[in-house]
């Protein structure tokens, strides 16, 4: 607003006029001339610009990206907008805690004479082009206030010519990629919630982006949150932001309190503030644990038997896994009589513990480790727990059971004592018991669970449930860490888009059911952010991904190579369901499944610094990816069909000597001035920059 003060009453007239502001509190004619007309704020990275109606432009490096529009906006009940605020003040102050030095500012303003708006956003030295909200809303009316609704930093990423992409951190029953290129009419809710019976949570950020720049944002609460991060194509660019839509009743005075959270511009793809979001969620202690060594070893998974498996099966092909270099055994799905009774099946082991523990140490005599499947949570009709225990399950408000689809099973509330102490006793017998190193606890069902009402439980909210979900997580895997503290925990919600607030519960995951290399690949970038540059992720069976033989897709990455490979046959399938050719181990297929295993121990790129920041996912052709390890610098390139120039970024000083990694061809040199080169490929190039001496990368 202008700052003559004559000047300001005439624009609140016509504010007034407008509806913006309905009763503005009373004010003298001084405290409105001293309300400031707008007001930047900037890092020198990222500037936000609040003009007097506290709508706000966001700007990269001193261009704006955003028009103007009301980030913040509250919903009352008939859905009318609560979204232009009077400026009031503003103030500015240094900061110092968890997230190191920066500067916090302090943002009033009124709408309507009934509500304030408080604002604080603060930068941090050390996350250049990131700024935490806080915002409250308060009732200054003197009447209740039904809220229906709120926003948080929603701003349109303008539009580019060459389109933009997205990040959504919300799971489908559809197991849609987590990457996406934005269409017109592309619209998604991203809700933390359920999206489906046994499909719900995941990780509390989206990120569009641009060829040149990007906008994310997300919450930073260190317990899941019912929100939304809808993502939606626009005319004239894509809508990024935060909303929440459960109803309130705020009283004369009350205060409603959003979660913290963020926005960040940034360059590149969905990485960099992924790798943002985990380095201050560790700083407010949620963090991956140590990772022991063995969760880099190859894994054989028994699965390619599937439930009808035997252990004449099994033993037969222990010796080929081995002499492939494959270190893990997986048992999975099919052990057990039941999910939920989790008994032995006596037709598979006769004598019950005795047999399964024998399996256990056959598996170790064999020279490789052994790790059992689980599905913790889900309980089958017609079992002796649900006859026993119909108190563990969790309900909805009209007392219904949350439905596990897989299984057709029902989903157990983890947020209720006994499920708890039911589940920690599995492990026990798991890994103390049977002598089992680690654990495949697998299932849609894991990643998210609905509010619980039932009274059983005596919960204080039904949202205990779901916010309690990490807890139930934690104490599975402080169970399995106390008995053997180099034991794999092992999470894979199958297609789900992983919830972050499990990651201090789990040292491995998996692609979890891909549906093809691409999500490979995409969900391998993904959680090389979320858990750290050298997270042990695997590729999950190489016969999901494309071709059903791509372990270039997972050695790529930084990936653990998988299989599910069966061996001298298959496993008869009265269903034929099995693919042509099922999943035997052929003499082809041996021969190039031993390559790739021997490649990826001689380099171990899984243990390498996974170099996120230097290719774009979206934007960049064809699809790179590069890794650090051991001073050499690994790259891998796919498409289709390539025939044209590649560039190798990151090299150091000094030259560098070019080798195809898989074929082991000569490639010439390159420097940092000269690192493009000329490339014909299919599918995949693997190059390997050594460099030669003095060289530094």
């Amino acid at each position: 607003m202008p700052s003559n003060p004559v000047t300001r009453r005439i624009m609140l007239g016509r504010l007034l006029a407008s509806g913006a502001l309905i009763a503005a509190p009373a004010m003298t004619g001084r405290a409105w001339a001293a309300a400031p007309a707008g007001v930047r704020l900037s890092d020198g990275t990222l500037t936000i610009d609040f003009d007097a109606a506290m709508r706000s432009t966001v700007s990269h490096a001193g261009k704006a990206v955003t028009p103007g529009g009301a980030g913040e906006a509250l919903f009352l009940a008939d859905r009318r907008p609560v979204d232009r605020f009077l400026l009031l003040d503003h103030q500015e102050a240094p900061v110092s805690g968890p997230h190191g030095a920066g500067r916090q500012h302090r943002l009033r303003g009124t709408a309507e004479g009934a509500v304030e708006q408080q604002l604080a956003i603060t930068f941090f030295d050390r996350y250049p082009g990131l700024a935490l909200y806080e915002v409250r809303f308060r009732n200054t009316g003197t009447a209740p206030l039904a809220v229906a609704g709120w926003r948080i930093a929603t701003h349109d990423l303008l539009a580019h010519p060459d389109g933009a992409w997205s990040f959504a951190g919300a799971s489908y029953p559809d197991r849609r990629d987590w990457v996406q290129k934005v269409g017109p009419g592309f619209e998604q809710r991203n809700f933390m919630g359920m999206n489906g019976s046994d499909y719900g949570g995941g990780t509390p950020v989206a990120v569009v982006w641009r060829r040149d720049v990007g906008l994310a944002v997300g919450h930073v609460e260190t317990v899941p949150r019912l929100v939304s991060l809808p993502v939606a194509a626009q005319p004239d660019g894509t809508r990024i932001g935060l909303t929440g839509d459960e109803p309130a009743l705020l009283a004369p005075g009350a205060t409603l309190t959003l979660p913290t959270s963020f926005l960040m511009v940034h360059t590149g793809d969905h990485f960099r503030p992924l790798d943002a979001y985990r380095r201050i969620m560790a700083e407010r202690g949620l963090a991956a644990p140590a990772i022991p060594e063995s969760s880099y070893g190859p894994i054989w998974c028994a699965w390619g038997y599937e439930r009808n498996f035997t252990t004449e099966q099994v033993y037969g092909t222990l010796p080929k896994a081995k002499e492939l270099g494959f270190e893990w055994a997986v048992l999975d799905d099919g052990w057990q009589t039941a999910e939920g009774d989790w008994k032995i099946d006596r037709t598979k082991f006769p004598r019950g513990d005795a047999d399964m523990k024998a399996f256990a140490d056959r598996i170790k005599a064999e020279g490789m480790r052994p790790r059992l499947w689980l599905a913790p949570l889900a309980v089958d009709p017609g079992t002796d727990l649900l006859r026993d225990h119909p108190d563990m399950l969790l309900l909805d408000q009209n007392g219904a059971a949350q439905n596990v689809s897989w299984w057709s099973a029902f989903t157990l509330c983890p947020a209720y004592q006994p499920t708890v102490d039911f589940f920690r006793a599995q492990v026990r017998r798991i890994i103390g018991d049977w002598g089992y190193e680690g654990l495949k606890l697998d299932g849609q069902h894991l990643n998210g669970v609905a509010p619980c009402y039932n009274p059983a439980h005596n919960h204080a909210r039904p949202e205990e449930s779901y916010e309690k979900l990490q807890d139930f997580w934690k104490a599975i895997y402080d169970e399995a860490i106390s008995i053997n503290p180099q034991a794999i925990v092992e999470l894979c919600p199958c297609g789900d888009s992983f919830a972050f607030h499990n990651i201090p519960a789990m040292n491995n995951t998996p692609a979890s059911d891909p549906t093809s290399s691409w999500q490979v690949r995409s969900k391998g970038k993904t959680f090389k952010a979320l858990m750290g540059p050298s997270a042990p992720y695997s590729g999950d069976h190489v016969e999901l991904s494309d071709g059903r033989d791509d372990f270039a897709s997972t050695y790529g990455i930084g990936a653990i190579p998988s299989t599910k490979f069966t061996w001298p046959r298959d496993t008869p399938d009265p269903t034929d369901q099995l693919p042509p050719g099922g999943f035997v181990l052929t003499p082809e297929k041996e021969a190039l499944w031993r390559k790739w295993i021997d490649l990826y121990k001689a380099n171990m790129l899984a243990k390498g610094t996974y170099l996120g920041g230097l290719y774009d996912i979206g934007f960049d052709k064809p699809e790179a990816h590069a890794i650090e390890k051991d001073g050499a610098l690994h790259y891998a390139f796919y498409a289709d069909k390539w025939d044209g120039p590649i560039a190798l970024r990151g090299l150091g000083e000094g030259n560098y000597t070019l080798t195809d990694a898989f074929t082991g061809r000569a490639l010439g040199t390159a420097t940092r001035t000269r690192s493009t080169i000329p490339a014909a490929f299919e599918r995949f190039l693997l190059v390997r920059a050594t460099p030669a001496q003095g060289a530094a990368a």
